[in-house]
C-alpha cells in the first residue's frame, strides 16, 4: 500500500489532532511534524488529551500510527564539539525531542547528521557518534540520519558517511536512515536509476535500514550540493523518476513524506502534489491550479 504524505504544523492548541486534521485534508495516509518550531528549541507541554483524540481518529481512518515521523530541529548540531556547551546543549536537546516523540508514541525521529564546520569530516562523524550513543540505548525511538545534500560542511551527504556513524553506534536497533531524494540528486548520486543506488544503498547500510523517504525534486542540477527543494515534476529530478521511486516495491512499506515549498510562499501544495502522485499523472498546470483554489 502506497503510504504518501507530508509535512505538516505542529501547533500548541490542536498539537497531534490538529496534524492528523491538516494531513487527512490532503488525502494522506501518514504525515511528518516538528514537535515545535524547526528554528528554535523552545517547547510547550504535551497535551494527553489531545494525543488520544489524534489517536482515536487514526483509528477510525485507517492510518497506521507506527509509520508517523517525526523531525529534529535543523539548529542543533553534533558534528562540531569545539564549543563545548553547544555540543552538550545538542545532545540534551536530542535527548528531550526523543523523550517527546515517546510521550506521543512516535516510533521515528529524522535527524540532520550535522555540519563538521571546519574541524573535518571524521571528527565530525566520531562526534554524531559520540552525541548519538548518548542519546539512543535507553529509549523505543529509532533515530533516522537524513541524507544530505553536501552543502557547506555537512556530513551526510555521502552513504559512506552514514555507514560510519551507523557502524559507530552501540544501539544498532535504533538507527536508521531518512533518503530525501533532492538531497540525494544535490549530493550527486543518480537517481534515474534507483534501483541500482539501492544494490549499492544495501551492500554499504542495508535497505532495512531505510525507514523514511522525502520526496522532493530539486532546484538545482546533480552534483550542485545546494540543496533546494521544488515542487514535484517542476525541477530536475522530474516526475517520471519520483514516481519510480515512490512505487519502488522494495520500499512499499516505507512513508514517503513531501517537503516540497508552498506556491508563492502562501499555497500549500501537498493535496494537489498526492493526487498527482495517486493518480500517476504529471499536470503541468498544477502550480497554477493550487493559486486559482
Amino acid at each position: 500500500m502506497l503510504l504518501i504524505g507530508s509535512h505538516v504544523g505542529f501547533k500548541k492548541d490542536s498539537q497531534l489532532l490538529g496534524s492528523l486534521q491538516e494531513a487527512l485534508s490532503y488525502g494522506a495516509n501518514t504525515f511528518m511534524f516538528y514537535t515545535g518550531a524547526p528554528q528554535n528549541t523552545m517547547r510547550y507541554k504535551i497535551d494527553n488529551n489531545l494525543t488520544k483524540e489524534a489517536l482515536a481518529l487514526m483509528e477510525k481512518e485507517h492510518l497506521d500510527y507506527s509509520k508517523v515521523i517525526v523531525h529534529a530541529p535543523y539548529i542543533v548540531n553534533l558534528a562540531n564539539s569545539d564549543n563545548i556547551d553547544k555540543y552538550n546543549f545538542a545532545i540534551n536537546f536530542i535527548k528531550s525531542e526523543v523523550k517527546r516523540c515517546e510521550e506521543l508514541g512516535i516510533k521515528y525521529m529524522v535527524l540532520h547528521p550535522g555540519s563538521h564546520v571546519g574541524c573535518g569530516i571524521e571528527e565530525g562523524i566520531n562526534n554524531i557518534i559520540n552525541g548519538l550513543n548518548k542519546v539512543l540505548g535507553d529509549t523505543s525511538v529509532t533515530i533516522l540520519l537524513e541524507t544530505m545534500a553536501g552543502k557547506g560542511s555537512e556530513v551526510g551527504s555521502k552513504l559512506e558517511e552514514i555507514q560510519k556513524i551507523i557502524n559507530g553506534v552501540s544501539d544498532k536497533d535504533h538507527i536508521g536512515v531518512c533518503l530525501d531524494t533532492c538531497h540525494l540528486n544535490d549530493a550527486g548520486y543518480d537517481i534515474e536509476n534507483f534501483d541500482k543506488f539501492l544494490e549499492n544503498f544495501d551492500t554499504l547500510i542495508g535497505i532495512d535500514k531505510i525507514k523514511c523517504i522525502h520526496i522532493n525534486d530539486s532546484k538545482n542540477e546533480k552534483s550542485s550540493h545546494k540543496d533546494r527543494h521544488e515542487n514535484i515534476g517542476f525541477g530536475h529530478i522530474g516526475f517520471d523518476t519520483l514516481i519510480n521511486i515512490i512505487y519502488n516495491e522494495k520500499l512499499e512499506s516505507i512513508p514517503k513524506i513531501l517537503e516540497t515549498p508552498y506556491v508563492d510562499r502562501e499555497y500549500p501544495p501537498y493535496k494537489y502534489e498526492i493526487e498527482m502522485i495517486k493518480e500517476k499523472k504529471f499536470d503541468n498546470n498544477l502550480l497554477e491550479k493550487i493559486k486559482s483554489q
